[in-house]
């Protein structure tokens, strides 16, 4: 059976708001037309990546054998990937690079009932359309509503797999119901963030500050903050990473470890947000990272799993 639009929906998740197109596809948006409209007119490398497929995946239980769906790529950052995951592991891979821009995408299940969750690249913006089973699908069951605030680690730069970003393996664990607004190359501006109308997260993780790590002025991060607590509340709760570990400027990192000070600081100013110590989540070794920058799929493997141990110990 082909799926209706508006049943897609029920299985699509890590989206604000739909626009179905004349053809027929169906594209999610992370932002508000608002917040985007303001991305337009201030950073094109901001705006393109602001309508990425971030952290958006179809997830359902199902005793199908087979599905399959067409797509079409409007925009490619980076190498990146469609997965797909059984009951937690993967058991597809279908690259980017190795795609055309519009296609369709066919994969083989295994017997019996299972947990399926098809992750959209990250890096690229993607529209899909007739996904077609031969089962019934069950939404998944989610948790927490939270909204994700982060630059290009948080989008899922670094391990150009869509399964392996550290938000993905972190949420793989916690199973919340998530937005990611992660945006490469992004920084502490409070003009993006806006009331969006309907949408009440329960959480709100900020991961922002390796961009602007050389800034002496702190205000953009106090105002940051402050715009954050105006629009959510102070009641809300709030985890703040500071910037993780970055080797790609050794003589850089006094400077970067004192900016992270100044951000807990001024993070730490509200009851409501939580400090996790960024430097605490992936190892400081080349090992961990595609460009001593952006966690690769074993960095982002070791701070997803440490972000979720911090979370649970903490109480977040």
């Amino acid at each position: 059976m082909i799926l209706t639009n508006e049943e897609l929906k029920k299985i699509y998740f890590g989206a604000y708001e739909f626009e179905e197109r004349e053809d027929g596809y169906i594209q999610a948006f992370q932002y508000s037309k608002k917040q985007i409209e303001y991305f337009k007119t201030a950073f094109d490398f901001w705006y393109d990546r602001c309508i990425a497929s971030t952290s958006k995946t179809l997830e359902f239980t199902t005793e199908a054998r087979k599905l399959s769906f067409e797509y079409k790529i409007i925009w490619k950052g980076s190498p990146d990937s469609f997965e797909i995951t059984v009951d937690g592991l993967v058991t597809g891979i279908k690259y980017v690079k190795d795609l055309m821009d519009t296609g369709t995408i066919e994969w083989e299940l295994p017997e019996d009932k299972k947990n399926v969750v098809i992750y959209l690249p990250a890096d690229a913006t993607v529209l899909i359309r007739n996904f077609s089973i031969d089962a019934k699908v069950e939404p998944a069951v989610k948790g927490e509503k939270v909204l994700w605030l982060g630059d290009s680690i948080t989008q899922g730069y670094g391990p150009l797999r869509s399964s392996c970003t550290y938000v993905s393996v972190a949420n793989r664990l916690l199973n919340y119901d998530i937005i990611n607004q992660g945006i490469g190359g992004y920084i502490y501006d409070k003009n993006s963030l806006m009331k969006m109308e309907g949408y009440n997260p329960d959480k709100i993780i900020v991961a922002l500050g390796t961009n602007q790590y050389g800034d002496k002025d702190m205000t953009k991060v106090e105002e940051y903050y402050k715009t954050l607590m105006d629009i959510y509340g102070k009641d809300i709760p709030v985890l703040c990473i500071s910037p993780i570990w970055r080797g790609d400027s050794v003589e850089g990192l006094p400077t970067l470890m004192a900016f992270c000070e100044k951000v807990k600081k001024i993070a730490g100013q509200y009851k409501n947000v939580s400090i996790v110590d960024g430097m605490k989540m992936v190892p400081h070794h080349s090992e961990y990272f595609l460009d001593n920058l952006h966690p690769n799929c074993f960095g982002c493997e070791v701070y997803g799993r440490n972000l979720v141990e911090e979370i649970r110990r903490i109480g977040f």
